[in-house]
Parts: C-alpha cells; structure tokens; sequence
C-alpha cells in the first residue's frame, strides 16, 4: 500500500511542476502589465458606460406608483413587526414599498 502512494506521488510530482513552468512562461514577463492594459481599456470604459445607462435611464423614469391592487397573498402580516408602528418592515421604502392598504401619501 505504501510503495502505491510513493509510486502515485512520483507520477503526479514531475508533470505539475513541468506544468507550472511551461505555464509561467506562456504570460510573458509581467502579467500585471496585461491586467493594468485591462483595467484601463475594458473595466474602467464599461463601468463609465453603465454609469451613463443609468443616468439617462432615471432622466426618463416617472415616478408615479403603479395601480394599488391589494392581493391577498401579498403583505400579509400575522403579527406586528417589534420596532416602529408595526406595520412597516424594517428595511421600509415609503416611495417604493406599500403597506398593506395601500401606498403611503407623500406631500410635495
């Protein structure tokens, strides 16, 4: 059994380090220099372009709530919630979130 695990570990010695060689070869002598090039060409580009998106995206947006239609199976409440009035959860949008009877009025 023991002469198997030697055997086993003098085949799989020799390969992973010819592999780990050959492989630092293949990159060149600075693979930092590649990630910069991509960070700056690609990453930073894309990031702008989703920043943009999402600027003009809200220059459009309404910000009317959609009709109240108060299913049953939604904004159940079998108990009340421990802080505040009860009725709200914790992480409580008014602009966004309703309540069980509906959404909240905003004065404006």
């Amino acid at each position: 059994m023991a002469s198997l695990g030697r055997l086993s570990r003098a085949l799989f010695r020799a390969p992973l380090s010819q592999t780990r060689q050959h492989s630092a070869a293949a990159h060149g002598d600075s693979p930092a220099r590649l990630w910069k090039i991509l960070t700056f060409v690609v990453a930073f580009p894309g990031v702008a372009v989703c920043m943009l998106n999402t600027y003009l995206k809200m220059q459009h947006h309404s910000h009317e709530h959609p009709e109240f239609i108060p299913y049953s199976h939604l904004r159940i409440r079998s108990k009340r919630f421990p802080w505040g009035d009860g009725v709200k959860s914790f992480f409580h949008n008014s602009e966004v979130n309703a309540l069980p009877d509906g959404y909240e009025e905003h004065e404006e």
